[in-house]
């Protein structure tokens, strides 16, 4: 069974209500991208009127970490997965609706296929950027995941 963006928004909901409360949505994802877009409200803004960097820490998590899942429930093997570490900058405010694109589902691939292969563990860095409706970077998070073989 494929994940769609349906089936991870209403896993949101239930697992991490405070992304989807703050508007944060998978819009499309398929076996090398995955784009998730988050809108500027009231409700994840910050004093400066614009959105809050941890909002759009969400959705860029999310476009990377979605395509993790989505790849380890194709391979029906046990595989745990956790953000290791991250980088994020900003260059403009973000104002509107904010898109974020992962376009590394080859790397996640070939770590899962590396992980089950070898049985250790592995470790991938991937990128998201955030653009607004004009088409401006507004942020570029990089995260670096890891995966393994549970035993």
């Amino acid at each position: 069974m494929q994940l769609t963006p349906s089936k991870i928004n209403t896993f949101l909901f239930f697992k991490l209500p405070s992304a989807w409360l703050m508007g944060v949505r998978v819009k499309r994802i398929n076996e090398t991208t995955c784009v998730t877009s988050v809108t500027h409200r009231w409700i994840n803004q910050n004093p400066f009127k614009s959105m809050f960097w941890a909002v759009q820490g969400m959705a860029a998590e999310l476009s990377t970490g979605a395509m993790v899942m989505a790849t380890i429930k194709e391979s029906n093997e046990r595989i745990s997965m956790l953000v290791a570490n991250n980088k994020a900058s900003f260059s403009k405010k973000a104002k509107g609706r904010i898109t974020f694109t992962c376009e590394d589902g080859t790397k996640v691939k070939e770590a899962i296929e590396a992980a089950v292969t070898t049985g250790e563990g592995q470790t991938i860095w991937m990128k998201s950027q955030g653009v607004d409706k004009a088409g401006d970077v507004v942020s570029v998070f990089e995260f670096e995941w890891t995966v393994k073989v549970k035993n």
